[in-house]
This record gives structure tokens, C-alpha cells and sequence, in this order.
């Protein structure tokens, strides 16, 4: 498989010097008790937003606390880069634009409710950095009120570092929705070539077990633990359970699949699916003749102004049948039902996932290949070594025909299974959008079991 080239931005070692002044007044920014932060925008990339740690002003390095810290994360395709390369004089030119302030981040009445210090402008040519990392800037920089005196007594200064580095990813398409059991593509340029199949289906509801002809396993034991992360709720007509996908390579052997072990069903006294209460996935890999654990995924439906699915996704430490190790979690955050949006694990960075809060629960820590996740002894961060962007699928909301995008860092695939493994958690956070519809709403035919249409 031949990756797409993609260039990932990195702004991180922030830190702030502020001059304290002889004298107190309350114009006068005291960094000991005033918090500082940063806005930091790309071109028409969403704004992203990070905390400035304040150093005393006689400093002269930088802390070892803010040092190889990532603030913001930005990534380009390829058509992004070409975008940018053209001479057309309607491409815009790549700079990085960061305003700095002080005060709580937040807007009251509609009115940032920071006080500007200053602004940092980088220019960037990406030029060649599809294939070698290239830093742009690293050091001080003097911001504000005389910024153009250069770096004296009195002076703000402001320390980054901003570089951009290859980020070389697979890139997967489903060429239907995941329900109707389509093929995926891997995307190259205008290349499609088929490299996996998915096979929708149910489970029978008495038995937890996931089944596969090329898969023998002892019903018994698959009954246990798979059991053991769902519950045993019955409400006939007010949930949606044992649906299950299976992810087979081009010789139709199953590489992956996504069981869905906890009904999702409609609270008490509503009819949506709530967070004290969610449905879950297990994300599954094959191993020693039997389905292996690898991930958890948990959704629900958020309430408030635009209504939201919440997710939760974990790492399953263990994955030779041992349940006493606690899931590691990378990323819990919502995606608007109405127009959908990307679910990210990308950890090092705040880069959101459509998240209110616009950073993953887990920054800078690395996470696991599928293939390798079973070997935990040392597989626990900061010991593992993959880190950065894992993983992203696309996907659309409710009510709308969604062919799932799927973009998977090199760093993290390793063999067949490891991809096949992405791929199946694109398809179950997809198959949540409708998992999680109002308990009002029908659900299209093909997420129904026959029983249910009869009814």
C-alpha cells in the first residue's frame, strides 16, 4: 500500500516573559496571578487555542516544562499544498498568525474577555517538506508595546517553536455506507483500488459470541468476556443491539470487526440514549484462533442547543482475554448529529475532534498499533513510541448518505490487520450516528432485524 503525502504544523514551546513594573497599577500585567494563553491560526484552518506558561523576566531558558510541548497542530493534504504552491493570485500565502493575551479565555456578552499583548506573525514554505521536516522558527521574539526595539529591559517577549515535518498517511474510502456492506477503497491521487470488504450484520441477541467461519473459537469462553463488557438489558422496541461488522481483506479472510456489546438503549422517561448510559462497541482483531480485543468505543446522545453524539474511545490494554487491566482512554469528545464532523486520535496535539473544548482528553500521549497492542508491559505511555496523529474517519450526520473517509498515519500500520483495525472503528463511530437516533425515528430497513420490521 503506497501512503498519500501529507505535512503535518507544529507550534509548541510556548512560553511568555513579562516585564513587571517598579511600581503596581492595575493596567500592569502581574504573570504570577494573571493566566495567559494564545490564539493560533492558518489561514482559513479553525483557530486553535493554547495556554502561554509565564516565565520570570530575567530567564534566559527555557523552562523545562514548556519545552517539546505542542500548543497547536495544523495538517495538509496534498491538494492543500498545491493549493498553496500555485501562483494563482487567488491562492493565499501560508503564514501563521498568533495573537497572545492575558486573562481567563471566554467571551462575556459575546466580547473576548482576554486583553490583547501582542501579535507574532510566520511565514511558511512548505515547499519540499513533503519529504524533510523543516523548522521555521525557534526562539524568542519580542511582542507588543516597542516589539520593534528588539529584545530589552521592558519588553514582552514571546518564545515558539514552529516547524513542519512529513506526515505520510493511508487513506481509505467506504464506496457505500456501512450498513449496506460495502467495499473500501485506499485513495491515492485519482487512484482507487480496492483493499477491503465489509460484511453488516447481527448477532443473535441470546448470544454474545462473534462468529466467523475462518475464526474457530470456544463459544464459551468468547461468551464471557464479551459479555463482560456489555450489559444484559432487555427492552423490547426501546433498543438497538447485536449489530456487527466484519472488515474481510481481497481473499475474503475477516482482518478485523466491530461488535456492538451494550445495547444502546433510550433512558428512562426520553427517548434518546443518554451519557449515564451509553451503548459500546468493541473494536476486535484476529489472534490464536479467536477475536482479540483491541478497543472500546462508548456513544451517546449529548443534550443542549445543538444536539450532539458523544464518544468515548479506549485502548484495551490487554488483549489475551485478561479483564483486570483498565481501558486506556485517547479521545472523548461530540460530533454535531446534524452535519457530522471528523473523529481524530491525534495525541500531542489540541487539535480537536469537533470537541466543545477543541483538545483530546489525552494530549501528548502516545498511543498503540492494533498490531502490537497486546504487549502492554511496556506498551503504557510514555514508553510506547508512537505518538502524534493516529488516525481520523469523516463521517456525515443523521439522515444523510455517509461513505466514511478514513485517514491512517503510516507510523501506525504495520501489517493488514492494523489498518483493517482503523477501519472497522470508522465503521462502528459511523454506525453511532444511527445507533443514537431519537427512539422516535425509524431507522432505515438495513439497521432493522427482521422481528423489528415485522413488528
Amino acid at each position: 500500500m503506497d501512503p498519500c503525502p501529507f505535512v503535518r504544523v507544529t507550534v509548541g514551546n510556548l512560553a511568555l516573559k513579562i516585564p513587571v513594573a517598579s511600581k503596581p497599577a492595575r493596567t500592569v500585567v502581574h504573570p504570577s496571578s494573571s493566566p495567559c494563553f494564545c490564539k493560533v491560526k492558518l489561514n482559513n484552518l479553525p483557530v486553535q487555542t493554547a495556554v502561554v506558561p509565564c516565565l520570570p523576566p530575567e530567564t534566559q531558558t527555557l523552562d523545562a516544562n514548556s519545552h517539546g510541548v505542542i500548543a497547536a497542530t495544523f495538517h495538509l493534504s496534498k491538494s492543500d499544498l498545491d493549493r498553496v504552491a500555485s501562483k494563482s493570485i487567488f491562492a493565499a500565502k501560508l503564514c501563521l498568525k498568533i495573537s497572545i493575551y492575558t486573562g481567563r479565555r471566554g467571551t462575556t456578552c459575546g466580547v473576548n474577555s482576554g486583553r490583547l499583548l501582542g501579535r507574532v506573525s510566520v511565514p511558511l514554505d512548505l515547499a519540499g517538506t513533503e519529504s524533510k521536516p523543516s523548522v521555521f522558527h525557534n526562539g524568542w521574539v519580542s511582542v507588543g508595546k516597542g516589539a520593534g526595539k528588539g529584545a530589552g529591559a521592558g519588553i514582552t517577549q514571546f518564545h515558539l517553536n514552529v516547524k513542519a515535518e512529513p506526515d505520510p498517511r493511508f487513506v481509505f474510502q467506504f464506496d457505500g455506507e456501512p450498513e449496506c456492506s460495502p467495499q473500501v477503497f485506499q485513495i491515492r491521487g485519482n487512484i482507487r483500488q480496492p483493499v477491503f470488504t465489509c460484511k453488516f450484520s447481527f448477532r443473535n441477541t441470546g448470544d454474545r459470541t462473534q462468529r466467523s467461519r475462518s475464526l474457530q473459537s470456544d463459544q464459551s469462553s468468547s461468551r464471557s468476556w464479551l459479555s463482560s463488557f456489555g450489559s444484559e438489558r432487555e427492552r423490547p422496541g426501546r433498543e438497538r443491539k447485536g449489530w456487527s461488522i466484519t472488515v474481510h481483506d481481497l481473499s475474503g479472510s475477516p482482518v478485523a470487526a466491530a461488535s456492538m456489546v451494550t445495547p444502546f438503549v433510550a433512558s428512562p422517561g426520553s427517548d434518546r440514549v443518554s451519557r449515564s448510559n451509553p451503548g459500546s462497541w468493541l473494536i476486535l482483531r484476529p489472534g490464536d484462533g479467536t477475536w482479540q480485543p483491541w478497543g472500546r468505543l462508548e456513544a451517546w446522545r449529548e443534550r443542549g442547543g445543538a444536539d450532539g453524539l458523544g464518544y468515548r474511545f479506549e485502548l484495551i490494554p490487554d488483549s489475551n482475554g485478561g479483564m483486570s487491566a483498565g481501558g486506556i482512554v485517547l479521545a472523548e469528545s461530540t460530533l454535531s448529529l446534524n452535519k457530522g464532523g471528523k473523529f481524530v486520535l491525534d495525541l500531542g496535539s489540541n487539535s480537536g475532534s469537533g470537541n466543545r473544548g477543541g483538545a483530546p482528553v489525552v494530549p501528548n500521549s502516545p498511543a498503540c498499533s492494533p498490531k502490537s497492542s497486546g504487549d502492554f508491559g511496556y506498551g503504557l505511555w510514555p514508553y510506547c513510541l508512537y505518538r502524534g496523529f493516529v488516525m481520523s474517519a469523516r463521517v456525515e450526520g443523521e439522515g444523510r448518505c455517509s461513505k466514511p473517509t478514513v485517514e491512517v498515519s503510516v507510523q501506525h500500520v504495520s501489517c493488514t490487520e492494523d489498518a483493517a483495525a482503523y477501519v472497522a472503528l470508522a465503521a462502528a463511530v459511523d454506525l453511532c450516528m444511527d445507533a443514537c437516533r431519537l427512539f422516535s425515528q425509524r431507522l432505515r430497513k438495513e439497521l432493522c432485524q427482521p422481528s423489528d420490521l415485522l413488528g
